[in-house]
């Protein structure tokens, strides 16, 4: 819980609390904190608060006063105590989690400078690595210390919990084994454990892993069951998101972003939006849920603002030298690209990247979009024929470029009952303007002349007109070339009639001579 944002204080503890009443010896900060006891921990902090006002009073106690400050999240009151503490190891590693947690890079290096090579130091500065996403830097810390003090166990529970940043869930079960083989019964082990299981198999595995633990009434649940729920609410796909996710929002810091995606995922991009707004993100995973956000309120409210910012986030994390070469990292990079326009540098990373998602349809939809865009029609009508969600099959975009890859692959029939599919509606009218010319441009104007007809019907704009009579003049001149079968003349001339006007007489007159001169039945 050290990564709290704001502090656990509700307000302060009622006058002549039990403890004080009873006599009782006060609770380490250590025991207080274990059991989530803060109104406890807030009693320790006016004990610690009482003897600083005594002239008498040593002056380490202020270093206590600090950390006890800090697990409270008062991180102002934390750094004002410690200030006041004589200089200390201990004092240089409040110091130094303060700054981090201030952002303040220029006293983070000043501490770091400090810091000496004794284990509590050095678990202090593979903290630091592993809160700024350094995780390979922690790693070799914890190793490190390992090796000398084989009784550390805890810190196998470290080195798997780097590992699982890094997405070596196989590697990070292994270490974990480590631990949970002498302590079987670890909250935090077995919640990472399920977390391993979660990315490497399904929600139900993960879920498996957790069932032991959420069926006891053991009270040790206690100390991790906000983590426990948390979880389950990701591994159930979302069930319970906005009775479990709210509360947690400051506590668990990923609650913030998985409520977030909750949002995404219901369609609800402004409610994500609020949510996301003002967090300053730090790591890779917050710089791309708000690129995310910001891609999507962009294209929703038509904001190139938004757009920008979101592209912004994607290239900060794609060239950053913990992403770059990562799988992540690439399809940050592709998606920058995309937002620009620039599809043939989209494609350099999708490409790279195509064979860990061939059936994962938001990827295929982008990859056959950028296809689209360069051009490379009969790839793209490949991929966007693997595509089985039935959202992305109604989006205008999908039907859009896949009617254009059919024409371009010279199979605008297919394009046209794409449209037929189509209830009346502004995506149908716009499809029809794109097979309209797109058919014409390809000299396919048998399906142009068609989509020319319904639009000159739906809309009196001579424009209309004028593209269906150079449409049906081609197939004319298509059926006179012999490219064209003859029959398909008796239905250019029922389109033709529809159209009042002396030009469409003129033109029906001279196919009808034609055709009698050629004996083609009309």
């Amino acid at each position: 819980m050290l990564s709290r944002a704001k502090p656990a204080v509700g307000g302060t503890p009622p006058p002549g609390d039990k403890r004080r009443k009873q006599g009782k010896k006060v609770p380490q900060l250590e025991e207080l904190l274990a059991l989530r006891d803060f109104t406890g921990a807030i009693t320790l902090l006016e004990e610690y608060e009482a003897l600083t006002k005594n002239p008498a009073c040593s002056p380490d106690v202020w270093v206590n006063l600090a950390c006890t400050y800090f697990f409270l999240g008062m991180y102002t009151q934390a750094e004002q105590a410690a200030l006041k503490a004589p200089k200390s190891q201990l004092q240089n590693r409040v110091l130094f989690h303060l700054a981090h947690k201030f952002r303040d890079e220029k006293k983070l290096m000043s501490f770091h400078q400090n810091l000496q090579d004794i284990t509590e130091d050095q678990l202090s500065l593979a903290s630091i690595h592993y809160m700024r996403s350094h995780y390979q830097e922690a790693i070799d810390i914890y190793r490190r210390i390992l090796l000398d003090n084989r009784e550390y166990l805890a810190l196998n529970v470290y080195v798997a919990l780097c590992y699982y940043k890094l997405e070596y869930y196989e590697v990070s079960l292994e270490v974990l084994s480590v631990y949970l083989q002498r302590v079987p019964d670890s909250i935090i082990a077995l919640n990472l454990k399920a977390c391993n299981r979660f990315r490497l198999s399904d929600g139900k595995a993960a879920e498996a892993e957790l069932k032991n633990l959420t069926d006891s009434a053991s009270s040790s649940l206690e100390f991790g069951k906000e983590l426990i729920k948390h979880n389950l609410v990701v591994f159930q796909g979302g069930e319970g998101a906005l009775q479990v996710l709210p509360p947690l929002v400051d506590v668990i810091p990923e609650a913030r972003l998985n409520l977030v995606i909750y949002y995404l995922q219901q369609g609800d991009v402004k409610e994500a939006y609020n949510l996301i707004k003002d967090l300053e993100p730090t790591a890779p995973q917050e710089y791309i849920l708000k690129g995310v956000v910001n891609a999507a309120l962009g294209q929703e409210i038509n904001s190139r603002d938004h757009l920008k910012i979101a592209q912004q986030f994607f290239q900060l994390v794609g060239e950053s030298a913990s992403e770059c070469d990562t799988i992540q990292g690439r399809l940050c990079m592709s998606t920058c690209f995309f937002l620009l326009k620039q599809f043939g540098n989209a494609l350099i990373y999708l490409d790279s990247v195509k064979n860990y998602f061939h059936n994962d349809d938001t990827f295929n939809f982008n990859y056959a979009q950028a296809k689209t865009a360069t051009g490379s029609f009969a790839e793209a009508e490949e991929v966007f024929l693997l595509i089985q969600s039935e959202k992305i099959k109604n989006d205008f975009v999908y039907l859009s470029c896949l009617a254009r890859c059919y024409i371009m692959n010279k199979k605008p029939q297919l394009a046209w009952k794409l449209y037929e599919k189509m209830e009346t509606s502004g995506d149908s009218f716009n499809l029809l303007l794109l097979i309209a010319n797109d058919c014409y441009r390809m000299r396919q104007f048998y399906y142009s002349a068609k989509a020319f007809h319904v639009l000159e019907s739906l809309d009196s704009n001579p424009e209309y007109w004028e593209g269906k009579r150079g449409a049906c003049v081609g197939v004319f001149q298509m059926i006179v070339a012999g490219r064209e079968a003859k029959d398909t003349l008796r239905e250019v001339l029922l389109l033709l009639k529809s159209t009042r006007s002396p030009q469409a007489a003129y033109i029906v007159r001279i196919m009808k001579k034609w055709a009698k001169e050629n004996r083609v039945p009309v």
